[in-house]
């Protein structure tokens, strides 16, 4: 028998037996809470909500798309920034009431929950941000693929990572050494140092199993390096080191709980800070596209499959169905988000491309959003693990935006380029120290972030008026990877 015929794998039109389909769907799911979990945690959205929205954002997505990309939505980390500060941003809390300023201070120094107006507004700069990637794929469906490439080169979205991941340096050392939430208090963990014990062996964890674990344990990190953290800390409770940690949140006694749906509230303010940020994730779920052509058309060569799954065709699809992911998580009270490499690569690993396998996989998401004592044991997490987490995640963003530029291969000796590249990283940076991450202009209140994009957008295409035009490369897809390699860390 021709052994290409014994080739084990799933395309994206197959479906496994009831018993497999199911195993599988529930990998899928663990493969991406970690992270939707965490940019919860971080951002203070609710968790059992951020769970339910990437499994409906999951479906909408699925049908958009015709059920033919066999992709995962989840919580993206490239918002965490922009969220973050507009709720420092003393123009922001002006519109708030004062109820709602007094709860977003308890919020800066202890974590938990946004304050629900606050979460309101965001949602409308989230539910906005969709906008940018439904139009980003109409521009791709009318015009071709290269037009994106030319608006935001690898020179634009490099550095614009970067300073998504750098101007959240001071939030994951703050997270990592909370203060005491009372003064005076002695035997605090804070006090004694030994709060460093339960960050610092939360990272050290995390990098050691993101490098040496195989297979679908090294598809998470984030939760096995969240354990290490949270059994550190258990030992230094019960040796009486010193008072319990600060939790991220606080219990329920109920076993079922619906999760909480807010609806969003106008604020153009949090769209200016919010919707910029829709430019950095293009072009990763661009490389995502990518990707996964290659990875299931090398599979359907391997079944003798005569069918061509021409994924890299539907860019524009993929794009769209970001778009009313992000629209339809913002709509209810979910993070902005995008396609994730940490399914993507599972489905690498196992050679399961099948789209029925994620669509139960967004059933079961959305059914555990309902399952209170899973999300009474997620807050109970000290916030000192999430700073140790938060310490490598913001780092790994800043160096997908180096990773970003090599890949794509930026000419570093271009006047071009480091004029663009050098702008973008001081107005990012810059706005970010100096002015608290809204940058004073012409009277207007600009996000950094935002305002860095657009400057840089602008320059760039100033400075290529009269360049001489290139011969196109055959293809602009992302580089193959192999099983092994093929483990990313986070969106």
């Amino acid at each position: 028998m021709d052994k290409q015929n014994q080739t084990i794998g799933y395309l994206p039109d197959e479906r496994p037996s009831p018993v497999k389909l199911l195993l599988y769907a529930l990998q899928q799911v663990i493969v991406m809470f970690p992270a939707t979990v965490t940019v919860a945690l971080i951002t203070g959205f609710h968790v059992s909500t951020t769970i339910f929205a990437s499994g409906l954002a999951t479906l909408c997505f699925i049908l958009v798309t015709g059920r033919k990309i066999p992709l995962y939505y989840g919580s993206s980390f490239s918002y965490l920034s922009a969220i973050i500060g507009l709720m420092a941003n003393q123009r922001f809390l002006d519109t708030l009431s004062p109820e709602t300023v007094e709860k977003l201070k308890v919020w800066q120094e202890t974590g938990g929950l946004l304050p629900t107006e606050a979460l309101q507004y965001a949602q409308f700069g989230i539910v906005l941000s969709g906008i940018i990637s439904i139009f980003a794929g109409l521009i791709v469906r009318f015009i071709g693929p290269r037009a994106v490439e030319k608006i935001l080169p690898a020179s634009i979205t490099g550095p614009i990572a970067m300073i998504i991941g750098l101007t959240l340096a001071g939030t994951a050392l703050a997270d990592a050494a909370p203060q005491p939430q009372a003064e005076g208090v002695a035997t605090s963990i804070v006090n004694t140092g030994w709060v460093w014990a339960v960050s610092l062996a939360t990272l050290l964890a995390t990098i050691f199993f993101s490098r040496y674990l195989k297979g679908i344990w090294g598809q998470l990190p984030l939760l096995l390096g969240a354990g290490v953290g949270c059994a550190i800390a258990g030992i230094l409770y019960a040796t009486g080191t010193g008072d319990m940690f600060q939790k991220l949140g606080d219990a329920s006694n109920a076993v079922f709980a619906v999760p909480a749906i807010t609806l969003p509230k106008v604020s153009w303010m949090a769209a200016a800070a919010i919707m910029p940020i829709a430019l950095a994730t293009i072009p990763e779920s661009t490389a995502h596209m990518f990707q996964l052509d290659i990875y299931v058309n090398d599979l359907a060569k391997k079944k003798n499959s005569k069918k061509k799954y021409a994924l890299a065709d539907m860019l524009d699809r993929n794009l769209i169905g970001d778009g009313i992911g992000d629209m339809v998580a913002g709509f209810i009270g979910g993070p902005a988000g995008t396609n994730y490499g940490e399914n993507i690569s599972t489905m690498a690993i196992t050679k399961v491309f099948s789209v029925p396998v994620l669509i139960v996989a967004a059933i079961i998401a959305m059914l555990i959003s309902f399952f209170t004592p899973l999300i009474n044991a997620i807050y109970a997490i000290p916030k000192a693990v999430i700073g140790g987490l938060e310490i490598y995640l913001f780092g790994a963003i800043a160096a997908q935006g180096v990773a970003i530029m090599i890949e794509k291969k930026v000419d570093m000796f271009s006047a071009k380029n480091i004029a663009v590249i050098a702008t973008i990283m001081v107005i990012g940076l810059g706005g970010a120290y100096q002015f608290g991450g809204n940058i004073p202009f012409l009277g207007i209140e600009v996000p950094s972030i935002a305002g860095a994009a657009i400057f840089g957008i602008i320059l760039n295409l100033l400075l290529s008026i009269g360049e001489k035009k290139r011969k196109p490369a055959v293809n602009i897809e992302a580089p193959v990877q192999t099983n092994n390699e093929a483990t990313e860390t986070n969106e």
